[in-house]
């Protein structure tokens, strides 16, 4: 996150200079971070490292018959295996999402000050006078319906795995192609939709 606030401000410095409009870098870099980057680029990093990890998880415990035993123990294992994963990546998600964009607006504000000496105070009013309460929602809305996605993905390949040790790599790997696809679907989708009110 910070690398790619400070990055992203970098390469849009020359762009920006060209027409007189350095001014503008700090809210350049805050609708580009806080409406696209930072939900999408979270959610695809999350798909990759908890959705496979979900999709391991579950697997494992099915081709072990763990699953089983917690069924014919009369404990159901939906409640306590899968939504509870549904739950955290739904919640999770968001909160991360706002802790990448608050370092990749640190980074960017980094790239900033070293070339303007631009103060804090400054740098924060320039950076949010374009943005609006509803890019937070759209944002916030985005991220929630990712996290949940991830969860149901990765919660359903695992908990269906078949075929033994090599299920369970498959199930991982399903897990993080069909987060990723439905990540982007769900990107075009919402902006459609949110767009549409503005």
């Amino acid at each position: 996150g910070f690398v790619t606030g400070f990055v992203f401000t970098k390469q849009s410095r020359p762009s920006l200079a060209e027409f007189g409009a350095q001014s503008w870098l700090p809210s350049l870099v805050a609708i580009a971070v806080i409406k696209s980057l930072a939900p999408l680029v979270t959610a695809l990093i999350c798909a990759g490292k908890v959705g496979s990890g979900i999709g391991a998880e579950l697997g494992s415990m099915r081709v072990t018959e763990q699953i089983d035993a917690m069924e014919v123990s009369a404990v159901k294992p939906f409640k306590f295996l899968v939504n509870t994963r549904i739950g955290a990546t739904t919640v999770m998600l968001p909160m991360l999402m706002l802790y990448a964009a608050f370092v990749s607006m640190m980074g960017s504000y980094l790239d900033i000050y070293l070339h303007e000496q631009t103060s804090f105070t400054t740098f924060v009013e320039q950076a949010f006078s374009k943005i609006t309460f509803l890019d937070f929602a759209s944002s916030l809305i985005r991220s929630i319906v990712f996290g949940f996605t991830i969860g149901v993905v990765g919660s359903y390949k695992g908990y269906n795995t078949t075929g033994g040790t090599q299920g369970v790599g498959r199930a991982a790997n399903a897990s993080v192609v069909t987060s990723m696809f439905l990540i982007f679907i769900e990107e075009m989708l919402i902006l459609q939709i949110i767009n549409y009110f503005r």
